[in-house]
């Protein structure tokens, strides 16, 4: 049960990620670079930070290919959301979705499995979403 629950979560925060690409694609041209420099490192980095966690949970024993993947992930979102504005954001977007990708997966395994742990780090990625795309309509 509690396995499924961690991949819906995986799901929906990848999906919340992709609604939020969308919707920025369509405002980036009123979106300046240091917001959108904030914007590409709060993607990445938190995408990674949540996904490295939930893969950890997820499978435990299996720490170099969730380093991988989530590294993978946290870099490739970074970079997206940085060329949406310009090359120093997407720079930006990619070195921090790189580091949070590789920290990850240790801060995961040093909360051994602590629901709490896991529910308190979606908590701060949805509202970081949410004041993401507040800031985003107030530029």
């Amino acid at each position: 049960m509690i396995s499924q629950l961690i991949g819906y979560l995986l799901y929906g925060n990848m999906l919340l990620m992709f609604v939020t690409y969308l919707f920025l694609y369509r405002i980036r041209k009123l979106i300046g670079f240091q917001l959108g420099m904030n914007m590409s490192m709060i993607a990445g980095g938190f995408l990674a930070i949540v996904t490295g966690v939930i893969l950890i949970y997820q499978y435990p024993f299996h720490f170099a290919i969730v380093t991988i993947v989530t590294t993978v992930i946290g870099f490739t979102v970074g970079a997206l959301f940085g060329a949406l504005f310009d090359y120093q954001t997407m720079l930006t977007g990619y070195a921090t979705g790189l580091m949070m990708g590789i920290m990850s997966p240790m801060v995961g395994a040093a909360a051994k499995n602590s629901m709490l742990f896991l529910y308190f780090i979606e908590i701060i990625f949805i509202l970081s979403i949410i004041m993401m795309l507040s800031s985003s309509r107030t530029s």
